[in-house]
Order: structure tokens, then C-alpha cells, then sequence
């Protein structure tokens, strides 16, 4: 079948240049997406990866999956057994949020119907893991992450092998995100450093506007190292990457003790050691480390603050930091019912042509589609308010005359460009490969960039011979 002639409607504006930041994959979302409660922020904590392995405690409770066996009603952290109680029983003080363990014998999944499945969290806390994660395992927590849960990385030093069995919290780590069925291009934008750090009291970034550092249970000032381990940051591959505490004499994508990112619509925190969220109490013959009560740091305030920002819950509870945000849609002609407008589009893209089918409405915007050597672009600014979550969606429908499964001829590129044009990150980019009935919406964290002038750009290719027609509609830049 050779290309097709279309007719379409439209018309091309100005185009506004501008500032643009991401560092996000583009998802999926749907029936396999973390469903948000309203009030209760729902934490499963692992315990399936030897997090008591040797003198290592690395748990909220005895009681498990469900803490709550222990004592239902817990007021100190020796309510629960474990080293991580105090931060257990904290969460459970508020009444946010809903605790869980993934217990020994079990295995990380990801779209399955166990209690423990990650369908059912939005956060998930890795404590110091001390088996590498299976191949399924990697695939859950990369797609749980990618669809909008939040993952708590916390390693220790290099060598930190409890049960011998050749990998410590470094290596699985680095494992995960370099050796995964979902994208191991460096995901997060950081790699775990094989170091072993004996001491040190890393210090915050002066950046009052970071929920992490200054949110619902306090501000975070300094943490602490005894025997951990550090990260290296790698923006040009993850913009989102951002490090909040340095190591002494360390700064900038160096030394950094403490960070976050995003990938996909989720959001990611990493830890160089497990001391801090150690509160001194556990089982019998443990040798632990009372790093939640020290008073010359705050790793009480980091870890809750950074599991509220995780779970997508950084303005509860009570005090804070965070700057209130208004619940907002920012695109104008969103969904493209006022034509040509506001959007600067090659002519014709946006269309009332009752060749395709609109989401809703009349109009959408069509690139490409005509069967020849084609290239259509539609492109906005819009300023991302400080301090706020952000999310971009939209809905995408391709169809092709192309017979291939195998190559990509017919492309769109979802890009971010700079005020001068140049492209900074491709988001995505979809083909004549991604073809299906039907719109599917596609999902971008810009959290990240809040303060910043970012522009959303579409750019569809098509080759000479077959049609591919990449159709948008139901755009939305949803701050919060």
C-alpha cells in the first residue's frame, strides 16, 4: 500500500523559544500504574534480599509482611523489633501512611495479585539488599519505578558482604541499573561509588526550596558516615540527578552522599550508607548503630522527608519547608479545540480533518502521515512554577501503512530544546513499530525542573514510500 494524500486544517504561529530541562523517560500508563490513595502513602520496606544478614538488622519489624502483628498501635521504636524501627514506627505515627515487608522467600513483582505486589505500593525501600536481584526482580522495580512508584536506594561501603555470597550493596546496585530488561543507559543518571568512607558528616546543599531538605518533618542540615560509600553523578544522561548532601571537601557530580532523580513518572532516592536510618535497637546480637538519634546530624528528617517526597506525599504531615503549590494545567489549547493556536506547529498539523479521529473534540494534531518525504514539528513554552510536582501527558495514536515488525522508518521524536534550539534530550521517540489502535497515553515526570522555561517539541519524519501518521491529542502540563 503506497502513501496517502491527506488534507488537513491548520495554520503556523510564532515560535517561542525557550529553556528546557527533563530527564524522564516516556511510559505508559495504565492498569499496571501505583494507584495513589488519597491519604495513605503505602511503603513496602524489603526484607527478601538478606537485609539480616550477619550483624545487619535492616528491617521495621519482626512482624511480617504486616508490622502491624507486632503492635497496632506502636508509640517508641522498641514497639517494633528491628533496626529500622524508629523509622517504621514514625511513618505509622502519622496515620499517612500503610507499612508493609516483603518477607525472606519472596520476590519482588510487578503487575501480579500478591499483598506484597507493586502494584499495590508507592514507595519501595531497598535497605542495604545482599543478593543480587533476579532478572524479573530488576524488571518489576524498573516498570514499578517507570509507571510512577518511588525507589529508596540505601547502599554501604564496598565490601559490605554480610552473607558471602560474593556481592555486597555496590555491585547489586549498580547491578540494577546497568544490567536491566527496561534501560540500563544509566537510568537514574548516577552510579554507586566502590568506595569505603570510615567517617564523615556530609553536609546539605543551601537550596531551601528542595522538599527533601525542607519538608514536612523537618530541615536537613547534616548527615553521617560510618563505613559507607558515595555516588557520581552523570547528568548528560539523566538531567533530573541531583545531589542534595556532599561528602566533605566534595561537591557537584562528585562525592555525593545523598541523592534523587526520576525515570519515567517515577522518582528515586539514593543513600551511601545504612548507619543513619540504624536506630540502635533490633534483634539480639546484632551490632548496630544508633545513626536516627544522633544528635550531630539529621537523618531522621532526611529519611522521612525523602520517603514523604518518594510516595508522592511531600506536603502532609505537619510543620515544614515545602512551598504550597496550586493545582494547575499549563498548556494552553491543550487539547487543540482553538485550531491553530498557541502551538507553533508546521502548517497544517493541527486539524478538525475527519480523516483521523479525535480523542476528544474536533481537533488534534497530525505529523506526518502523507506517504512521502515528510517532517512536521508542533512545539510550546510554558514555565514550570518553583517548588512544585509536574507531570506531561499525552495521548498518541499511530497508524502505518508499513509492513515491517522490524524497522523503524517513520519516526517522532519528543524533544527538549534550549532557548537557542538546541536539543538538550529526546524524551522519546516512537515509529511506525509503535503502531496500534486506538490513543495510549504516554507520562513525563518534569518535577525536576520546577522554576525553570521549558518547551515541549514534536517532531514526526516520514520516509517517501509508506505512510506513518503519529496523531496527538489531550496534551497536559498538570503542576501540583
Amino acid at each position: 500500500m503506497l502513501g496517502r494524500t491527506r488534507s488537513r486544517r491548520g495554520g503556523t504561529t510564532a515560535l517561542v523559544g525557550a529553556a528546557l530541562l527533563l530527564a524522564s523517560a516516556a511510559v505508559q500508563t495504565g492498569t499496571g500504574a501505583p494507584a495513589h490513595a488519597a491519604t495513605t502513602h503505602r511503603v513496602l520496606f524489603d526484607n527478601a534480599h538478606a537485609e539480616t544478614a550477619g550483624n545487619a538488622d535492616w528491617i521495621i519489624s519482626t512482624s511480617q509482611p504486616d508490622p502491624l502483628g507486632q503492635d497496632s498501635s506502636p508509640s517508641a521504636e522498641t514497639d517494633w523489633t528491628g533496626a529500622l524501627s524508629s523509622w517504621g514506627v514514625a511513618l505509622q505515627k502519622t496515620g499517612d501512611y500503610s507499612l508493609k515487608t516483603l518477607p525472606p522467600g519472596a520476590g519482588l513483582a510487578y503487575g501480579g495479585t500478591s499483598a506484597t505486589d507493586l502494584t499495590n505500593f508507592d514507595t519501595l525501600v531497598l535497605p542495604e539488599p545482599n543478593t543480587l536481584f533476579t532478572s524479573a526482580e530488576k524488571t518489576a522495580i524498573m516498570n514499578f519505578v517507570k509507571n510512577g512508584g518511588g525507589l529508596f536506594m540505601i547502599a554501604d561501603h564496598t565490601g559490605a558482604d554480610r552473607n558471602n555470597d560474593g556481592y555486597d550493596a555496590v555491585e547489586i546496585f549498580n547491578d540494577l541499573m546497568t544490567n536491566n530488561g527496561v534501560d540500563s543507559t544509566d537510568p537514574f543518571g548516577f552510579s554507586v561509588d566502590p568506595l569505603s568512607v570510615g567517617s564523615d558528616h556530609p553536609a546539605a546543599i543551601g537550596d531551601t526550596t528542595d522538599p527533601v531538605l525542607h519538608g514536612s518533618f523537618g530541615t536537613v542540615t547534616k548527615s553521617l558516615i560510618a563505613s559507607g560509600t558515595t555516588a557520581t553523578l552523570k547528568p548528560a544522561d539523566n538531567p533530573a540527578v541531583k545531589g542534595l548532601l556532599h561528602r566533605t571537601g566534595y561537591s557537584g557530580d562528585t562525592g555525593v552522599f545523598f541523592a534523587t532523580s526520576t525515570f519515567g513518572s517515577g522518582r528515586v532516592a539514593f543513600w551511601g550508607d545504612s548507619s543513619p536510618v540504624d536506630d540502635g535497637t533490633g534483634q539480639s546480637g546484632n551490632t548496630l548503630y544508633d545513626g536516627w538519634n544522633d544528635t550531630t546530624a539529621t537523618n531522621a528528617a532526611l529519611a522521612l522527608n525523602a520517603t514523604a517526597w518518594l510516595s508522592g506525599a511531600s506536603g502532609t504531615g505537619t510543620g515544614g519547608g515545602s512551598t504550597p503549590c496550586t493545582t494547575a494545567q499549563l498548556l494552553g489549547n491543550n487539547g487543540f479545540e482553538s485550531g491553530g493556536t498557541v502551538w507553533s506547529t508546521t502548517s497544517g498539523v493541527i486539524t478538525n480533518s475527519t480523516t483521523k479521529a479525535a480523542r476528544s473534540g474536533s481537533y488534534y494534531a497530525w505529523l506526518a502521515g502523507n506517504g512521502t518525504a515528510t517532517t512536521d514539528t508542533l512545539a510550546q513554552a510554558v514555565t514550570l512554577p518553583s517548588g512544585c510536582a509536574a507531570r506531561l501527558t499525552f495521548q498518541l495514536h499511530v497508524d502505518t501503512a508499513e509492513t515491517t515488525t522490524s524497522t523503524a522508518y517513520d519516526t517522532l521524536k519528543v524533544q527538549l530544546l534550549n532557548g537557542s534550539g538546541t536539543v538538550l534530550r529526546t524524551l522519546a521517540t516512537y515509529s511506525n513499530l509503535d503502531a496500534a489502535s486506538g490513543y495510549t497515553q504516554r507520562a513525563f515526570d518534569l518535577g525536576g525542573y520546577a522554576g525553570q522555561t521549558v518547551t515541549l517539541k514534536f517532531t514526526g519524519t516520514e520516509g517517501s514510500k509508506y505512510q506513518t501518521s503519529f496523531v496527538v491529542d489531550d496534551t497536559a502540563l498538570d503542576v501540583s
